[in-house]
């Protein structure tokens, strides 16, 4: 038969197997045949119409032999599994009579409970036999404010996305969320029911386990609530985790056992007829619950989580270790090879009646080198006590409880006495009739040996019921309720205008102790949901069963998981509604001295889920809810009110553009204006712009520093927060400068196409122009002034020089002139006689 006429197995081979067809290139082709021999039993039922042979290879699974899942038990030696088996049930038995202090107490607790009516036969038959309510009133309470904080309508999980928060992983935190909401109310019947059981459980013991596993007989996860007294922990334990054992006593019937046996999970074994070994608190709780144990015909089988050395196990997988270490080269010391022989985590299941092994099975990842072992259950814990186990309301308050009863009865019993007197009469006094009591409006005959009726009759003193002992009563029943944190806060005597802050004080230290019991629910509720959480993503559909919000792709369904973390929808901080509304209320009286500080729709919001209204999205709607939207749609969100958001990865410049070419419309402006609500409407608009406008130049430093900043909001290292500081200082100083050159050109082109400005460049030029021409006018005025100076300067050089020379002309005149008078002079004068002449 061709191997292609095989039809390909729809799941992977089991972990385990190494080798695939491509490696098997040094076999053989007679032993591949024989590896690939396969037995027909009925040819006519794989035989098609055209005479091919069909063959489905059925799913192969790791409880195969030699698989990292299988079933140990089914190679081991009789012998070592009944020494391991008797080994552990010593152990387990070590670990019941350990506790057993914390059990006695648990069932003389339950003596008191008060969920039947004791049938009494003292001090007299058909004595009150009634309960004091304080136990069950507590544990009811607790059980009633755990499922509401807890398991509230929509569901209990809330999601929380790891690491940096984008747009996929906010869309991926919202699938999972209502992925696993959805598993937990609809696919999941039996959470609701197992969680109550468990709260209730809890409330009473101290402490309550869960056991989450994927069901293969359901083909889906499952969390069912396993009690206390189930659930075997030596009693120094610090937590599950740490613990070296942990047995799940589990209860199974012949069909299921028989069931189990014929799918492989466990072992072909005679385990002859059932019997029953329960405890003590099995006793008492069937007991109150008002049946019998002797008709239980169930196995009792031990599930121990426990770290071994298996002999014929451990040995076989350190020599595997061995030899493929010495094939890669390594030479391990003899103390390295001594602590691979170290214990391993390992679930042994044993049948208590005959001691014989059901299955032994590895409880660590395949991948694992550390060999951590996996965990499956989750201990709830009310109260931590001493030892492993906590302590519960019958612990606290179980003696308040006891003498509560005491009292009650004494008081009952003595009002009946009071009403219904007993007492003395003569021998011979008889009543005609029978001695029933004598009904109202009643006569009857009376025979009497002597004298007057009276005289044959005595009462007894019977007092009625004491003031003191109702007092005593009332005391201890308080007393019991406070300390059970069930009592309520007396505000009687309280103002209606007191402040809020007085009225939180009171009211916390009423809740204080319960809030931290809903803390420590809180907390385990995380670490069940984390388990849900990787069997949902890891053992169930890789794709959703429905279309996913925001997407149409189901096969998204792991890589959601991988992204979010799943915690409780409950708040560790409060326990109770009233608490959260009188710490919202005491806000609401800050927020009203200046709202301008405070995010009232956010806070109103709050409120009002407080309060467990429906629909508070639509009520009072929040930046928070809205999604990515165009520019037009976010106006008209403005125009009637809702609130808009901008997110980091839109085009922040187009909505500006678009958001402000929508203000400066006249027609919305001419709209806007009639609507008392405008200036709002606008300064939320404005507000929206900003916060574009604040995303556009962080994009801005971005494109500068060439690398994404962070995220806003993310918590950064001192060191790289004042690198970055420093970094987005000198990117920011860059941008600051290219945008005032930008603003410069802007602002001048602007100018440019202003008509005022253009007059005034006229009209500057115009005074340009006159300012030149007087310029040039004073400029040539000064040359001619210059040239008047030039000509003045020679008329007066020419001048002088005439005058010069008239006067050297008239000098010479006069000089001329008197020589000749002097000659005339002289000529005329007559010479004197004898003497000399003159000349």
């Amino acid at each position: 038969m061709p191997v292609d006429s095989i039809d390909k197995g729809l799941y992977a081979a089991p972990q385990g197997i190494e080798v695939g067809l491509e490696d098997m290139g040094g076999i053989s082709d007679e032993d591949l045949d024989r590896m690939l021999e396969i037995e027909i039993v009925n040819p006519d039922m794989v035989t098609l119409d055209d005479g091919s042979v069909e063959i489905i290879l059925t799913p192969g699974d790791d409880t195969e032999e030699g698989g990292f899942d299988e079933n140990l038990a089914e190679t081991l030696e009789e012998g070592v599994q009944q020494t391991l088996a008797s080994e552990l049930i010593e152990l387990i038995d070590a670990d019941i009579n350990n506790r057993k202090d914390w059990a006695d107490t648990f069932v003389k607790g339950l003596d008191v409970l008060g969920f039947r009516y004791e049938e009494r036969t003292e001090p007299w038959e058909d004595a009150c036999g009634a309960f004091s309510s304080v136990l069950a009133e507590a544990a009811i309470r607790f059980q009633a404010e755990a499922m509401s904080e807890t398991f509230p309508s929509n569901g209990p999980v809330k999601t929380k996305v790891i690491g940096q928060i984008t747009r996929e992983k906010e869309e991926a935190s919202e699938r999972v969320k209502e992925d696993m909401n959805y598993q937990l109310t609809e696919r999941m019947v039996e959470y609701r029911p197992e969680h109550e059981r468990m709260l209730y459980a809890l409330g009473l013991a101290g402490s309550a386990f869960k056991k989450i596993y994927v069901d293969p007989a359901l083909g889906r996860q499952v969390a069912i609530f396993i009690p206390a007294e189930d659930m075997l922990v030596p009693y120094g334990a610090s937590n599950l985790e740490s613990a070296e054992r942990i047995t799940h006593v589990m209860r199974k019937t012949e069909n299921e056992i028989k069931r189990l046996q014929a799918s492989g999970f466990y072992r072909e074994v005679d385990l002859g007829e059932p019997q029953s070994f329960p405890t003590d608190i099995e006793k008492k709780k069937a007991e109150e619950g008002g049946y019998s144990l002797t008709d239980d015909d169930r196995y009792t089988i031990y599930e121990v989580h426990a770290d071994l050395v298996i002999e014929g196990v451990d040995e076989d997988d350190v020599e595997d270790d061995i030899e493929d270490d010495e094939e890669d080269g390594e030479d391990k010391s003899e103390d390295a090879k001594q602590s691979e022989r170290l214990a391993k985590p390992y679930v042994v299941t044993i049948e208590r009646a005959t001691e014989k092994v059901l299955s032994i099975r590895r409880n660590w990842e395949p991948d694992d080198p550390l060999h951590q072992k996996r965990q499956h259950f989750v201990h709830y814990v009310y109260v931590p006590g001493f030892g492993f186990y906590g302590l519960g309301l019958i612990h606290i308050i179980g003696g308040y409880s006891r003498a509560g009863t005491s009292l009650l009865r004494q008081l009952v019993d003595a009002g009946t006495l009071s009403n219904l007197p007993g007492g003395l009469k003569a021998r011979g006094m008889r009543v005609k009739g029978d001695d029933t009591p004598i009904g109202p409006g009643e006569f009857r005959d009376v025979d009497i040996p002597s004298g007057a009726i009276k005289d044959n009759i005595m009462m007894l003193p019977y007092k009625e019921p004491s003031q003191v002992l109702l007092a005593l009563m009332t005391q201890i029943n308080e007393d019991g309720r406070r300390l059970g944190a069930i009592s309520d806060m007396n505000i009687s005597d309280m103002s209606a205008q007191a402040p809020v802050g007085t009225t939180l004080a009171l009211l916390e230290r009423t809740l204080k102790p319960m809030a931290a019991v809903q803390a420590r629910v809180h907390y385990a509720m995380k670490q069940e949901f984390k388990l849900l959480k990787e069997l949902i993503r890891d053992y169930t559909s890789e794709t959703y069963s429905y279309d996913p919000q925001d997407t149409t792709d189901r096969k998204i369904k792991q890589s959601d998981y991988d992204m979010v973390e799943v915690i409780p929808v409950s708040d560790p901080n409060s326990s109770t509604m009233a608490q959260r509304v009188v710490q919202y209320q005491a806000v609401l009286q800050m927020a009203q001295q200046a709202p301008q500080i405070y995010n009232l729709p956010q806070l109103h919001r709050q409120m009002i889920e407080v309060l467990g209204v429906k629909n508070a999205d639509k009520l009072v709607p929040i930046e928070d809810d809205q999604k990515p939207t165009d520019p037009v749609s976010e106006n008209m969100n403005v125009l009637i009110g809702k609130p808009v958001k901008a997110f980091i990865y839109q085009d922040h410049d187009a909505h500006i553009a678009a958001h402000t070419s929508f203000m400066q419309d006249p027609m919305i402006a001419q709209t806007m204006g009639q609507n008392p609500q405008a200036q709002q409407l606008m300064a939320a608009l404005q507000a929206h712009i900003a916060e574009h406008l604040g995303f556009s130049y962080r994009k801005q430093i971005e494109e500068r520093l060439g690398a994404p900043l962070p995220v806003p909001g993310e918590e950064l290292p001192e060191e790289i927060e004042i690198q970055l500081a420093r970094l987005v200082a000198e990117a920011g100083k860059q941008l600051a400068q290219e945008h005032q050159q930008q603003a410069a050109q802007q602002q001048a082109q602007q100018q440019a196409q202003d008509p005022m400005f253009q007059l005034q460049q006229g009209e500057l030029k115009v005074k340009q122009a006159e300012v030149a021409r007087k310029q040039a006018k004073d400029q040539a005025d000064i040359q001619l002034d210059e040239q008047k100076l030039v000509l003045d300067r020679e008329r007066l050089q020419v001048e002088a020089q005439r005058n010069a020379n008239q006067t050297s002309s008239q000098d010479k005149q006069a000089q001329q002139k008197m020589r000749v008078d002097v000659m005339k002079h002289v000529t005329q004068r007559p010479s004197r006689p004898g003497g000399p002449s003159r000349g």
